[in-house]
């Protein structure tokens, strides 16, 4: 049974993205080929990105499946972070492998936040974060433009992290 703190659930996908909330768009080529793609398309759906980029994750699956749980956590000790979400969609086709997660109680905003590898037409391997988001808890609030800064830095170094895991591949 989903527990999401959000109605607008797989927007991410479908667009557009809801008003009231913070706007995330990133998008980066990361490598070229239908083997950069694959491997893009593991490292993302099998956690390992993230991962890579520092965060920890505790899933419930070995890769993203629509349903799974996520927690995803950032930080050191006292100072550590964890952020419930649940994934809410994923896709597993010809040129275009990627999930979005959503947020569950005890995560400090509202929202949802997907990644997408996509192989274009000229080979180009794209990498797309797209999140909707706003503070649910009171240091989210209190951190105020920050955040969505934050979001951006991390949406860049995971960007800059699959690049270079596609890379050594």
């Amino acid at each position: 049974m989903s527990t999401l703190t959000y109605p607008e659930a797989g927007a991410t996908r479908l667009g557009p993205l809801p008003d009231g909330y913070n706007h995330l768009h990133h998008r980066a080529a990361i490598g070229r080929g239908r083997a950069d793609f694959e491997a893009a398309g593991a490292a993302v759906t099998e956690w390992r990105v993230h991962r890579a980029a520092g965060a920890g994750v505790k899933a419930s699956a070995p890769r993203a499946a629509t349903g799974a749980t996520v927690d995803v956590s950032a930080g050191i000790g006292r100072l550590r972070v964890t952020a419930p979400c649940e994934v809410v969609w994923t896709a597993y086709e010809k040129d275009r492998t990627g999930f979005a997660y959503g947020t569950r109680p005890g995560h400090p905003e509202r929202g949802e936040e997907s990644f997408v590898v996509e192989l274009a037409d000229d080979g180009t391997v794209w990498f797309t974060v797209t999140a909707f988001s706003r503070p649910a808890c009171w240091y989210a609030r209190l951190a105020g433009p920050l955040v969505p800064v934050a979001q951006h830095w991390y949406a860049r170094r995971l960007a800059t992290v699959l690049r270079r895991t596609v890379a050594a591949a």
